[in-house]
């Protein structure tokens, strides 16, 4: 299995997808770092950090999903600590 050190890039301009998209960060708790959120209320949207050390296919599916809720875009980089277990 290789694990990877990436950072997920979320913003988030629709507040009621907040539930889900903490449920999916929950379920790849195990593999958090960091998480750091930012409200910005003057535009109306959330931005947030998260830090992994992960699978590479979890972070994938992770960032996948986020991607896919409405009002939600996500991008993620990959660091070059690259881990083969």
């Amino acid at each position: 299995m290789i694990r990877r050190v990436a950072l997920v890039s979320i913003i988030v301009s629709d507040t009621s997808q907040t539930a889900k998209l903490n449920e999916y960060l929950h379920e790849a708790s195990d593999y958090i770092i960091g998480r750091m959120g930012i409200p910005y209320r003057q535009r109306k949207i959330s931005i947030i950090s998260v830090a992994l050390d992960a699978p590479q296919d979890l972070i994938s599916a992770l960032s996948g999903k986020i991607g896919k809720l409405e009002g939600v875009s996500s991008r993620t980089t990959y660091s070059d600590v690259i881990t083969e277990e």
